[in-house]
């Protein structure tokens, strides 16, 4: 059974930082690509950031220069650095893992809820 289970979200104030974790079990994160999207109320989820399998990165405009994503594979865990967090990062923050291969697969984690406010 897969499970991918985020933590690290909270509240803080603009110009702060966070860092999001997402473990997994039941897949290897060095073989799938990781990504964390956010949905901010009334509107579409949206990518934040993804880690490919053979490391490449990739990074929503709104968030580039500021969030950072990174894998542990050893630990199995994937990570996302935010810094300089503004109100507009207010969001639930998913954690995704997508394979693409002869079988598709594609799994979700609960979120984990981010709000910037002073």
């Amino acid at each position: 059974q897969v499970q991918l289970v985020e933590s690290g979200g909270g509240l803080v104030q603009p110009g702060g930082s966070l860092r999001l974790s997402c473990a997994a079990s039941g897949i290897a994160v060095s073989i799938y690509n990781m990504g964390w999207y956010r949905q901010a109320p009334g509107k579409r989820r949206e990518l934040v950031a993804d880690i490919r399998s053979g490391g490449g990165t990739k990074y929503g405009d709104s968030v580039k220069g500021r969030f950072t994503i990174s894998r542990d594979n050893a630990k199995n865990m994937v990570y996302l650095q935010m810094n300089n967090l503004k109100p507009e990062d207010t969001g639930v923050y998913y954690c995704n893992a997508q394979f693409r291969g002869l079988e598709d697969y594609d799994y979700w984690g609960q979120g984990t809820q981010v709000t910037v406010s002073s």
